[in-house]
């Protein structure tokens, strides 16, 4: 969806009588993407531009001592991608404004970062509502001679979530071994690839949990959930150059095993509201059928039932209650509805990050850049009035200023 942008740009002359000599005035109004191969470095390797319109707001004249203002304005691209800022590359919107002055004198210049949102809607990618399951099984040996086996299976509720939801997240562990396992913990990862001349990759761990280990001869239940900050969001719509992508990893430290989980963080959220760990893993049994143990184990201690158990939690990057932002809190009850939590108006993501911006009543945070904010699109009404074309933008925005010379 197209947007506009105005804004206005003035020159203040000096307090004496001195004028100043202009050869033109322009505007431009630049979307690019740069990605480095050096941490924050802005020699770009590679660009990919998405538009880059400029506009004479005067032309050649004299400038009086005093201000003056020219106004005007741009039409945005549809294809205009979500800004983004991250270690390695940026896709960033810009205003930039300058005075031409006659040869041998210095130029004025000025100009200035916007944000562009081009929503994600988490409802348009397939069986998102569905819940995320995935299982493995290790095999491993132990004390030189005996060996067993783990089975691991995670399930989170939904497959994508946004800003201020909690993921519902239940791991069922088989320790089929007379060996006690290690600590269990569960990730939320943020991976941003960048391409350059080979392609980057940054890894983040953006939350993390902690829970106990399992004893030997056990079917252990573990129920958490992760409450999703502000992060950018899953995919950059009309850059090639850097994705984005997130996952659920639950790992036991020992025997070393992981699954993945790969999720959608959007903008708009799934319209349904989200199952709960026990309605979203219906089809996992709740009670383990006893199975013998390895032929190794049986001949030293004979049959082994599987008792079930809970895995109590050890600790928590967000502590409870869950809140990402100053006076920012939800109730448990809250925690299996879809419904919109107070979101913070404009926050910073844990990893690579862009401001995110909606709902909320609470103090914003800085950014690292100065950038003009986009309108309370919460507030308006959807489907929205389709914009003018670009060329008809352009044309209307220099009749406007040739109406006004």
């Amino acid at each position: 969806m197209a947007q506009e942008e105005q804004s206005k740009w003035s020159n203040a002359g000096s307090k004496g009588k001195m004028c100043c000599r202009a050869e033109a005035i322009k505007v431009s109004c630049v979307g690019f993407c740069g990605v480095s191969n050096k941490i924050n470095d802005t020699a770009w390797t590679v660009e990919e531009q998405y538009f880059n319109t400029t506009l004479s707001l005067a032309d050649k004249g004299v400038l009086s001592a005093g201000e003056h203002n020219f106004p005007f304005q741009f039409l945005l691209p549809a294809s205009a991608p979500t800004s983004f800022e991250g270690p390695f590359g940026k896709v960033l919107h810009q205003v930039k404004a300058v005075i031409d002055t006659p040869r041998f004198s210095k130029d004025y210049k000025c100009n200035k970062i916007f944000y562009v949102l081009c929503p994600l809607n988490l409802n348009d990618i397939p069986d998102i509502e569905q819940p995320n399951t995935m299982s493995v099984t290790k095999k491993f040996s132990y004390k030189l001679v005996k060996s067993g086996n783990v089975i691991l299976t995670a399930t989170s509720d939904l497959k994508g979530y946004i800003v201020g939801q909690v993921i519902q997240l239940r791991t069922d562990i088989e320790n089929k071994s007379g060996r006690d396992t290690g600590a269990v913990v569960a990730s939320l990862l943020q991976k941003v690839a960048y391409k350059s001349k080979r392609w980057i990759y940054d890894l983040r761990t953006i939350a993390e949990v902690e829970g106990s280990g399992v004893k030997a001869w056990k079917h252990a239940e573990w129920k958490e959930q992760i409450l999703v900050p502000a992060l950018p969001q899953s995919i950059l719509q009309g850059c090639s150059l850097i994705h984005i992508d997130y996952y659920i990893q639950v790992s036991l430290k020992s025997p070393e095993v992981s699954v993945t989980l790969p999720i959608y963080i959007g903008n708009i959220a799934v319209n349904r509201v989200p199952l709960s760990p026990s309605r979203s893993v219906q089809h996992l049994p709740s009670a383990v059928v006893p199975s013998a143990p390895p032929e190794e184990e049986e001949a030293a201690s004979g049959y082994h039932p599987m008792d079930n158990v809970l895995i109590p939690t050890k600790s928590h990057s967000q502590q409870q209650p869950f809140s990402y932002a100053p006076g920012l809190s939800f109730q448990e009850a809250d925690s299996e509805q879809t419904g919109s939590p107070n979101h913070p108006t404009l926050c910073l993501s844990t990893g690579a990050t862009v401001p995110y911006y909606a709902e909320g009543n609470v103090v914003p945070v800085p950014t690292a850049s100065s950038l003009i904010l986009p309108p309370e699109y919460s507030t308006w009404g959807y489907p929205y009035e389709a914009p003018p074309s670009y060329e008809q933008s352009c044309s209307s925005a220099n009749s406007s200023i040739s109406n006004g010379n």
